[in-house]
């Protein structure tokens, strides 16, 4: 499944990625330290009875959902190894190993019939042709490797046959009307992904870089720098535990300091203060990291369960809100972060939050219930006692896990739901229609995303694994109701 995707945008990457060094026997005995690979079979260990994700109740979270399918998929691959096993053994029975012995004599090891020949230099052997092809291969797989200025970068995080990876696939756009797409690389991850943030606050030092936030099923956030490959080691980590130890029988566990307690659900990137990360956690708080350094800033509890999503606000990059399956959405000031700013009640779970790109006032909160509702900050009291949404759309059948605004084109806004399907809405004047809808065959949709240099490509990720990228401006709706946008040439002439 992909349980997230994530535009890079063009020209962050390197054009050539580096090749990591491998890890030393010091690094190898840390993470064998730190007790990874167990906690990562206390997990396997801890799982519930497995159930078909399609078929889940509509009350499970993205964390019950991910753990499904992860039992799920080990299922599937525990039936393979065993049919894998049986053809090995049949196999066997057909080389008939036992009257190996008796087999004829005079059989010839290696091809006969150059004897000793041999020759002074390569260039007279004649068996050595096409001697330049070496060089050509290196420079196809130069070629094959760069990330040029133009194409276009999506990550996913995915889960197949027991293996958490991150994809970063290319997306070349001729501009003829031909694309193509492919994986250029990925990124091996210890524990299931459940959501990402990119960041171009450069670690390193210099100016920026290109980095993937990731949180899982496991308390710690790892970073990864998406310039390297072969990377068998995130960049940074921040939080997770540090130790682990057996008392009487039983395991306890030891957190860093200031670390999550439990699944990370959801992370924002501050684009305009760069090295803050904003991570959301089933242990019930919120907490801000100041990459740069590694260390948690703040920690927030203003929620009485699961927290899932979290969102900075572009034109005020103070303001941090954060949803909750408490049925609550709360704003605060970083300024001043133990205190609410204001708290939003809502009709169910939280999913998704996300801030207008083009109004600093207004933000969506997607729902379990499949409802979308629309607020501005400028309505309401801190205690919520007299919220009032601007608009509440009943936009899917189950649960919309995502939501996405086009970065151009005002009021156009994209829902994602483990109903299996996307749709597009235009939220003018407060009056949501729908404008384009699809079923794209990934599956239950747990990710979807616009990009910002093709705002009308949208990235959408699912149960079944396969990325999907819908172009919006082949829909007749999008066309009629957009066409200003794309003429002045904001979006892409291609589909996918």
């Amino acid at each position: 499944m992909i349980s997230a995707v994530c535009w890079v945008p063009k020209g962050a990457s390197k054009v050539v990625p580096v090749v990591a060094e491998p890890p030393s026997k010091e690094e190898i005995e840390e993470v064998l330290r730190t007790g990874v690979l167990e906690r990562k079979g206390d997990i396997d260990e801890e799982e519930d009875e497995c159930m078909d994700v399609d078929d889940a109740p509509e009350v499970l979270d993205e964390v019950s959902i991910a753990r499904a399918a992860t039992k799920a998929l080990n299922q599937v691959q525990a039936g393979r190894e065993s049919r894998d096993l049986q053809a090995v053994s049949v196999g066997i029975e057909e080389l008939n190993m036992d009257a190996y012995d008796d087999e004829d004599d005079g059989i010839e090891l290696f091809a006969s019939g150059i004897g000793d020949t041999y020759y002074p230099s390569n260039d007279m052997d004649p068996y050595l042709q096409n001697k330049g092809d070496d060089e050509d291969d290196d420079d196809d797989e130069i070629e094959d490797m760069t990330i040029k200025p133009t194409d276009s970068v999506i990550v996913c995080a995915r889960n197949e046959d027991e293996v958490s990876h991150l994809e970063v696939w290319i997306f070349e756009d001729s501009g003829d009307g031909d694309s193509n797409m492919y994986v250029h690389h990925d990124v091996i991850l210890p524990a299931f992904p459940l959501c990402t943030a990119w960041l171009d606050c450069n670690l390193k030092g210099g100016d920026k870089g290109n980095f993937l936030a990731v949180g899982s099923l496991e308390p710690a956030i790892e970073i990864w720098d998406l310039d390297l490959i072969d990377e068998v080691q995130p960049f940074l980590v921040l939080g997770g535990v540090s130790n682990k130890k057996k008392k009487n029988k039983k395991k306890s566990v030891i957190y860093r300091k200031d670390s999550h307690k439990d699944s990370v659900l959801g992370l924002a990137w501050n684009k305009e203060v760069r090295n803050v990360l904003a991570s959301a956690s089933a242990d019930k708080s919120v907490k801000i990291w100041d990459v740069v350094t590694g260390k948690c800033v703040a920690t927030t509890a203003h929620h009485s369960d699961k927290v899932q999503s979290v969102a900075w606000n572009r034109f005020s990059p103070e303001l941090l809100l954060s949803g909750s399956f408490d049925r609550s959405v709360v704003m605060v000031d970083g300024r001043s972060i133990n205190e609410v700013s204001k708290k939003w009640p809502v009709m169910a779970d939280v999913e998704g939050l996300a801030w207008d790109p083009h109004a600093d006032h207004s933000f969506v909160v997607s729902q379990e219930n499949g409802v979308v509702q629309g607020f501005d900050i400028r309505i309401g009291s801190s205690d919520g006692s007299s919220f009032k949404p601007v608009f509440t759309l009943h936009a899917h059948d189950k649960a919309v896990s995502s939501i996405s605004y086009n970065p151009c084109r005002p009021n156009l806004l994209a829902t994602g739901s483990t109903d299996k399907t996307v749709k597009l809405w235009d939220l003018s004047n407060s009056q949501p229609s729908c404008v384009a809808s699809t079923k794209p065959k990934a599956g239950s949709i747990f990710s979807i995303a616009f990009s910002e240099d093709n705002p009308f490509l949208l990235a959408v990720g699912g149960h079944k694994g396969k990325l999907k990228i819908w172009d919006v401006t082949s829909e007749p709706g999008i066309a009629r109701s957009f066409e200003k946008y794309i003429n002045k040439g904001e979006g892409p002439a291609t589909s996918a």
